[in-house]
């Protein structure tokens, strides 16, 4: 008899000799471990494993017993009836054909939830719904219970240590508990899935026997590249629709302004002599921020010397003084009396530049410091028209669902094009006729203009 059971993240074959032509192609998937004589294979290898080792039983008149499967059936019920967009029929359609695994790719506010929630209805197994932040765990909580007549949906994280058939929990928290809980599901879905190729995050997913796996983003591409790791443990891009593909219909219809400010004289000329410190610095010691591990290699060196650590400082002085220089905070001013009857986001680089503007303007504020209390009073606050604006660094990016909100001014940041089609989602949520606006606002002789540039190049919008 073979046995085939989860153990701490992976999976062990007991019975079977160590003897490999048996394996009949097995050695792919699994190694043999001298240290407990078994053969042993990641966690996410479960159902290639299982149906090999299937099919080397039956040759060898061997019983297979499947110890390693914890997940159970499961048959979810409709709270209420909703009517599926076709994107969304679609999506669930191509992820089915490519045997339940895959990335779908969708705009933010088309939906994504749905489409999850289609995919556990069809797959009937107890899942898992792995998220990036604690806001959107509990937004996800409330969106099962809400969708679903669940009597419990399990959490994992943020204080709770829950199990259920459906259970949420964070990237963080996955990573933590996969070894010992990697069997209990059938299915997980990887909410903002463009976090998980980072190499904690792959672990987790590679502990886990689910056979079958979703991932959902808006913007899938990472600028380390690691997003081909995706394949691996989720499967391929599946579906895909951006946001010009659904705007007007499905989304609302939007207009994209750059704006241009310049530094004044004083300004300029602090700007151009740290910028030189900074750059005749990394020339001299050759680094390469085009490369993968360019800007840790910055990091580490300038930790090193005096000279990197005055290297550092100017890097930080130069864009400051892009990101807050006087005619940028004028115009945000400007922008602010234009848009007075408008529900507008404020999206900066950094928290400092998100205080300044806050100081300046009195403009409730939305960083990771701010108490969870108090950031869930300024959203309510925001969305029933009392605040009629917010400023935020990254915390507003992803997982917000803020209807109401119309423009968006965003005062540079990485440049990246994930950054940007997320600043841009978060006004895109279809309500009635809306149209939604967003403004990137660029300090001109500054490296903005670059960024821009080359986000702009590579079609940010669609």
């Amino acid at each position: 008899m073979w046995t085939l059971r989860f153990d701490r993240g992976s999976l062990v074959v007991d019975g079977l000799d160590q003897p490999s032509g048996i394996l009949c192609g097995l050695e792919n998937l699994a190694r043999f471990d001298d240290r407990i004589d078994r053969w042993r294979a990641l966690g996410f290898h479960y159902r290639e494993l299982f149906a090999a080792l299937f099919r080397a039983a039956e040759k060898a008149g061997v019983e297979l017993v499947d110890e390693a499967r914890a997940y159970q059936p499961v048959t979810l019920e409709r709270r209420h009836v909703r009517q599926a967009r076709q994107y969304q029929t679609e999506a669930v359609a191509a992820w089915t054909q490519a045997g339940r695994r895959g990335v779908i790719v969708l705009p933010t506010g088309s939906g994504k939830s749905h489409v999850a929630h289609m995919a556990m209805e069809q797959a009937g197994r107890s899942a898992l719904v792995v998220v990036p932040t604690i806001d959107l765990m509990h937004q996800w909580f409330s969106g099962l219970l809400d969708g679903f007549t669940l009597d419990e949906v399990g959490l994992l994280g943020g204080g709770y240590h829950e199990l259920r058939p459906i259970t949420v929990t964070t990237y963080d928290s996955a990573a933590i508990h996969m070894e010992r809980y990697g069997n209990q599901f059938g299915l997980v879905i990887f909410d903002e899935v463009h976090h998980l190729p980072s190499p904690t995050y792959q672990n987790a997913a590679r502990m886990m026997i689910a056979p079958f796996r979703l991932g959902l983003t808006a913007t899938p591409e990472r600028q380390d590249g690691r997003h081909d790791l995706l394949d691996e443990t989720v499967g391929p891009q599946v579906y895909r629709r951006d946001i010009r593909d659904l705007a007007g219909e499905f989304l609302a219809d939007y207009d994209v302004e750059r704006l241009e400010v310049s530094l004044d004289e004083s300004e300029l000329e602090t700007y151009q002599q740290m910028r030189g410190v900074y750059l005749d610095f990394i020339r001299r010691h050759g680094i390469r921020f085009d490369s993968a591990g360019g800007w840790s290699d910055f990091i580490k060196r300038s930790a090193a010397s005096a000279e990197g650590r005055a290297a550092m400082k100017a890097w930080r002085g130069q864009k400051r003084i892009s990101l807050t220089c006087s005619a940028k905070l004028e115009l945000v001013e400007r922008l602010l009396v234009r848009h007075s009857a408008d529900r507008v986001i404020i999206f900066t680089a950094d928290n400092e530049t998100v205080y300044a503007i806050a100081r300046r303007l009195l403009v409730p504020v939305i960083t990771h410091q701010t108490p969870t209390k108090e950031r869930r009073e300024v959203l309510t606050r925001f969305r029933e028209g009392e605040y009629r604006a917010v400023v935020t660094s990254k915390v507003l990016n992803e997982g917000v669902d803020v209807p109401e909100a119309n423009v968006a001014i965003v005062l540079s940041g990485t440049g990246s094009v994930r950054e940007h089609v997320q600043r841009l989602g978060r006004v895109l949520r279809k309500q009635g006729d809306k149209r939604a606006l967003l403004y990137e606002v660029i300090t001109r002789q500054t490296s903005e203009e670059f960024t821009s540039e080359r986000r702009r190049e590579h079609d940010a919008y669609r």
